[in-house]
């Protein structure tokens, strides 16, 4: 009994403390520039755009790959969409709350982070969704002979190998980016921390 009220107490102190460090990273975040609240709260959508963008490209090579003229609109719009919407969450959820939050003091972290969120969300994402969205367009239309079930990994295989390689060049600029705006949104979280004394102060107040 004793150990379970120990714990409850700890946990609520870790909660308190918690919640105590959001509410002076938000007050101190409010006495930023403007340009630096837009980078560091709207950051994310530039390499979101980017990783829309991504999707575009990947449809595009798997639409030649597959001789695939029709249902353009059908598969550009999800391509473009959901690779834009899933960076954005992931940027937010890997990177920004977690700085806002006291949670990532890490630099390298926070751009390892960066980096992985411009590859996964803007790069290997696009691919895999590209992927199944053309398959299903190229049975639906004939566009190209579709393999045996003996040979469907193969075929998928050979098909994705030289779009991969053509996407390298994304995957690069992508994650580069990616570290980039975490790098400069660390040094905006950086900024706020090294407020003075006096301001911190103010903010318990």
């Amino acid at each position: 009994m004793t150990d379970n009220g120990m714990f409850v107490k700890e946990t609520d102190i870790q909660t308190s403390s918690r919640a105590m460090v959001i509410k002076i990273l938000n007050k101190k975040f409010e006495k930023l520039s403007n340009t630096d609240r837009n980078l560091f709260s709207y950051g994310h959508i530039y390499i979101s755009g980017n990783a829309g963008f991504a999707g575009l490209i990947a449809n595009s090579f798997y639409r030649r790959a597959l001789n695939i003229t029709q249902g353009r609109f059908t598969s550009s719009l999800p391509m473009a969409v959901l690779p834009f919407l899933t960076t954005a969450a992931f940027h937010t959820a890997f990177v920004t709350y977690p700085l806002m939050s006291g949670d990532l003091n890490c630099q390298s972290c926070v751009l390892i982070r960066g980096a992985l969120v411009g590859v996964v969300g803007g790069g290997i994402y696009p691919i895999l969704l590209a992927l199944p969205v053309n398959a299903g367009l190229a049975a639906r239309y004939n566009s190209a002979p579709m393999p045996e079930k003996g040979n469907m990994i193969r075929f998928w295989t050979n098909i994705s190998k030289p779009i991969v390689k053509k996407m390298y060049a994304v995957l690069l600029l992508q994650s580069l980016f990616g570290a980039y705006l975490s790098s400069k949104q660390f040094g905006i979280y950086l900024k706020m921390l090294k407020m003075s004394d006096s301001e911190t102060e103010e903010l318990h107040g």
